[in-house]
């Protein structure tokens, strides 16, 4: 029997059952690995090995820069202690209007014993697009719009957050504010670096609570 393509809602329900059973693996290649990058890599290919057995799907690829790039999804693995991970920066546009992609987050505790590590997840969320956005960034940008604040009231605001763009964008993103009269609150608290770096507690927190943040375990 051909295996079915892979869909969003599949991925989802598949995170939970792999999470579950990565959990009660003993992995010993990772005994004694505090390495972040490597235990991250070692959880994605699992995962993918997995789903393999059931659907198919396009891997990522370094263009696209995402692990499903059909779904417009991408897979990060990061520790209970620090859940934080990086992200590829293409456009300040992101920390406003989210990176453009979904997240899949696995959050694991990891503990060696008797020779064998183990990787509790403890948490799986999923964020959609709209929701990866910055929480200070939007809220505040989201709060000017309410009190009908103008173009130069956004880009001061901008300046005073630092974002990384020049006047021409700044003036175009406000007006593109402007014109959508809204904005979603994204719940992730993105750092300005060569690479975005994204972290993940209050999505966490916030996972089942708010629209398009779903607590998958």
């Amino acid at each position: 029997m051909p295996r079915p393509s892979l869909t969003t809602e599949a991925l989802v329900t598949e995170a939970r059952n792999f999470a579950e059973i990565q959990s009660a693996l003993p992995v010993p290649e990772l005994f004694g690995v505090t390495d972040g990058k490597a235990v991250g890599t070692h959880v994605e290919k699992a995962f993918k090995a997995y789903l393999s057995k059931k659907y198919l799907f396009q891997e990522g690829n370094s263009a696209k820069g995402i692990d499903f790039p059909e779904l417009d999804i991408d897979v990060k693995v990061t520790s209970v202690d620090q859940p934080q991970s990086s992200s590829p920066f293409k456009s300040a546009r992101q920390k406003i209007f989210g990176l453009g992609y979904a997240l899949l987050v696995f959050v694991y505790d990891k503990k060696d014993d008797a020779g064998a590590a183990t990787l509790d997840i403890v948490h799986t969320i999923f964020v959609e697009p709209s929701r990866t956005g910055d929480f200070q960034m939007t809220t505040g940008l989201k709060k000017i719009l309410d009190n009908e604040g103008n173009a130069d009231d956004l880009v001061a605001f901008m300046r005073d957050k630092n974002l990384p763009v020049d006047d021409i964008e700044a003036n175009n993103i406000a007006s593109d504010l402007l014109n959508a009269g809204t904005l979603q609150i994204g719940y992730l608290t993105i750092s300005n670096a060569l690479q975005w770096r994204l972290q993940y507690g209050r999505a966490i927190t916030k996972a089942g609570e708010v629209p398009g943040i779903t607590r998958v375990r």
